[in-house]
């Protein structure tokens, strides 16, 4: 009899909520001037978020690691045929589809940092700004692609795929599992992710120091200006 095992670590499930999270505000709020901190503090945490999961793909539980995603031609042949039977075979971790998509996304999510951050510091031109955008859009398809398929899997191999990633926990066989979910390094990510809005924060307080200065400098010179008119 299979039962509830832990698979997911509560690490894991926390990078997939804060990424998701993250890209949705980013997206959300790049063609808007007044929220554009909003959108840099999400891209430091979508940042954040993908270099945890590139070191948690080597030094994480054992449905994490980079090494549970090698699927061959085979496995994932018999996978694709089962799906189109309308019966896909049954994966505890992720899937042969999953372990395609994982690398792509967090592929996706560089091009989208590193272009970011060009764009940010001036350090290319308009093509920068294009290529950016252009990997975050293709980069919404794909979550869009993925989203439909975990939907279309749970309802045909009729079990819900997105519960698991809140509570770790799906159907098993006890020595599938993993042993710990791993509370502490969830807290250590979480304070890591917290401490990433800091340069965003003390760059918002810059700018806004900036423009009072400036702001302040217009107004004490506009009465010299009125008073020059005044004597010609």
């Amino acid at each position: 009899m299979s039962n509830r095992i832990l698979v997911w670590d509560l690490p894991l499930r926390v990078f997939h909520w804060v990424l998701a999270a993250s890209f949705a505000g980013a997206f959300l709020t790049a063609e808007s001037e007044r929220v554009r901190d909003l959108h840099l503090l999400c891209g430091y945490t979508f940042v954040g978020a993908i270099a945890f999961r590139l070191l948690w793909g080597f030094v994480g539980t054992r449905h994490a690691r980079f090494s549970a995603l090698r699927f061959g031609p085979g496995a994932s042949r018999r996978y694709l045929l089962s799906l189109l039977r309308g019966r896909p075979d049954r994966h505890l971790g992720h899937n042969p589809p999953g372990a395609v998509m994982i690398p792509l996304l967090l592929g996706l999510g560089l091009a989208i940092a590193a272009s970011g951050w060009a764009v940010y510091a001036d350090a290319g031109g308009e093509w920068l700004a294009e290529a950016h955008e252009i990997a975050a859009t293709v980069m919404l398809v794909a979550v869009a692609g993925h989203v439909l398929g975990v939907m279309a899997v749970s309802v045909l191999q009729r079990e819900n795929l997105v519960l698991p990633l809140v509570t770790g926990r799906k159907r098993g066989a006890p020595g599938e599992g993993i042993r710990s979910s791993r509370p502490l390094a969830a807290l250590l990510l979480l304070i890591a992710l917290a401490g990433l809005w800091l340069p965003g924060i003390a760059a918002r307080e810059r700018r806004l120091a900036a423009s009072a200065q400036s702001a302040s400098i217009a107004a004490a010179g506009e009465p010299a200006t009125v008073r020059t008119g005044h004597m010609d």
